[in-house]
């Protein structure tokens, strides 16, 4: 089941560093550009993935192609797809090894859900984090701390 309870998404928050966002924008019309500069002033470190802007650079970071091309270790795995085409982020998630994954407001995929938790990974499902972080009273992320 992903997670719902307040304590159970706020110690992932707390224990998150870094944070590969998939369907990120650099449109500053569009959610994910939003939710990427909250994340950061935050504290964590977000790398923007998205095949149509590889190479390009999203509120200074460079952009990746897919999430097999980080060296990172990955705590959460924010997908900002639509819930179909979350499957196969999930799916790269996994292979990566990452902690979690966390599919954005709206985007429902409880297959691949299953397939996240069936391999270890934590999953929180149809929730913002720009907007549970405040509302959580996540405190600002030191990323040099894992404390």
């Amino acid at each position: 089941m992903p997670l719902t309870a307040d304590a159970d998404i706020r110690t992932l928050l707390e224990n998150a560093r870094t944070i590969p966002l998939v369907g990120a924008s650099d449109r500053p019309d569009r959610p994910s550009y939003g939710v990427m500069a909250r994340m950061q002033a935050h504290g964590y470190r977000v790398i923007p993935v998205n095949p149509q802007i590889t190479g390009e650079h999203i509120h200074g970071e460079f952009v990746f192609r897919e999430l097999a091309q980080l060296g990172d270790e990955i705590d959460i795995v924010d997908i900002f797809r639509n819930s179909a085409a979350a499957g196969e982020a999930v799916d790269q998630a996994i292979a990566i090894g990452a902690k979690a994954v966390w599919l954005q407001l709206g985007v429902i995929n409880e297959d691949a859900a299953a397939r996240a938790e069936a391999a270890g990974l934590q999953v929180v499902m149809d929730r913002c984090p720009a907007i549970e972080i405040p509302r959580l009273g996540v405190a600002r992320i030191d990323r040099d701390s894992t404390d």
